[in-house]
């Protein structure tokens, strides 16, 4: 049984036991994560979603993380200016082994959705924004007041 995922803008044809290279994602080694959005899941029958599979998931288990190859960026400038300049990236990666393919089900799984590190910064950030709103304090006279209002 196959399945094809999409994670970090790009689509990924995988099976059980294969080792993906894909966009760094919030995770630690030795983690298991589930990817839900599957595009196509293929065996005996093959079923194509509109957009996705309703139901499907892969689940995998983080390998570790890692940084690709280095990649050189060299800009010149002719003529006048007569200056050049050298740059370089290495994109940060996630290592996982897909470890099964569901075709249904996978909502009840228990594993943890694969998110990007973006994705885990904004929920995080999210949630600690709005316990600090609800509990704001309170100005002593006011709430003297309304303890007095309360009383009466």
């Amino acid at each position: 049984m196959f399945a094809v995922l999409k994670t970090g803008g790009k689509q990924y044809k995988v099976q059980a036991g294969d080792v993906l290279r894909v966009e760094k994602l919030a995770a630690n080694a030795g983690d298991k994560i589930q990817f839900n959005e599957i595009l196509m899941v293929g065996g005996d029958t093959v079923t194509v979603g509109s957009p996705t599979v309703a139901g499907a998931g892969v689940v995998a288990e983080v390998i570790d993380q890692i940084k690709g190859e280095k990649t050189i960026h060299y800009v010149k400038r002719r003529r006048k200016h007569s200056s050049q300049r050298t740059k370089g990236h290495r994109q940060q990666l996630t290592l996982v082994r897909v470890t099964e393919v569901l075709a249904s089900g996978a909502e009840k799984s228990g594993v943890a959705a694969a998110t990007g590190t973006a994705d885990a910064r904004r929920a995080a950030h999210n949630a600690e924004a709005a316990p600090v709103a609800a509990e704001a304090p309170a100005k002593p006279k006011r709430a003297k007041k309304a303890a007095e209002a309360v009383a009466e």
